[in-house]
């Protein structure tokens, strides 16, 4: 069985142990590393910051009672919502969990009035990218974030709301 909690600060525990899975299982997918949020780096008032961005939208997939994904909205520019830290655990991708944190963020998006809801994906990550497609995000041609590398750059997606 398939369900979506929404995680509030208190929740951090949660959030902390997904996310640090999602980085130590796809480090390639993510801006920051696992050495960031780790050590000296994994402190319950930072887990606590990352769930208190204002006005940000925090969502678990639980799959039979122990969580499988995660994905966050958070207010973007110009009447938009920003989809980040969307991971799903091997375990459980191909089963519906992906579509379900997109459709959530997209809902809880529409409903506070955000006219689009945009996303980075990295430009290797060829199964992400095509599950975003899926749900309607198409590459704006907007540059994103410089990768590690110095030259390569994220691929900024995004979704019109308004026809939803």
């Amino acid at each position: 069985m398939l369900e979506l909690r929404t995680l509030e600060s208190d929740d951090w525990p949660i959030w902390r142990e997904l996310r640090q899975a999602a980085l130590a299982e796809a480090p390639y997918a993510f801006g920051s590393t696992l050495a960031q949020w780790q050590g000296a780096g994994d402190r319950e008032d930072r887990w606590r910051a990352r769930m208190e961005i204002p006005g940000a939208h925090n969502v678990v997939a639980v799959v039979d009672g122990r969580p499988a994904g995660m994905a966050s909205g958070i207010p973007g520019e110009q009447d938009g919502v920003e989809l980040i830290s969307m991971w799903v655990s091997p375990a459980a991708r191909g089963s519906g969990v992906g579509d379900c944190l997109i459709r959530e963020i997209a809902r809880w998006a529409a409903e506070r009035g955000a006219k689009s809801l945009s996303l980075s994906v990295m430009p290797d990550n060829k199964r992400a990218a095509a599950l975003y497609e899926r749900h309607g995000f198409r590459d704006t041609d907007v540059l994103g974030d410089l990768l590690a590398d110095g030259t390569g750059r994220e691929l900024v997606m995004t979704k019109d709301l308004t026809n939803n």
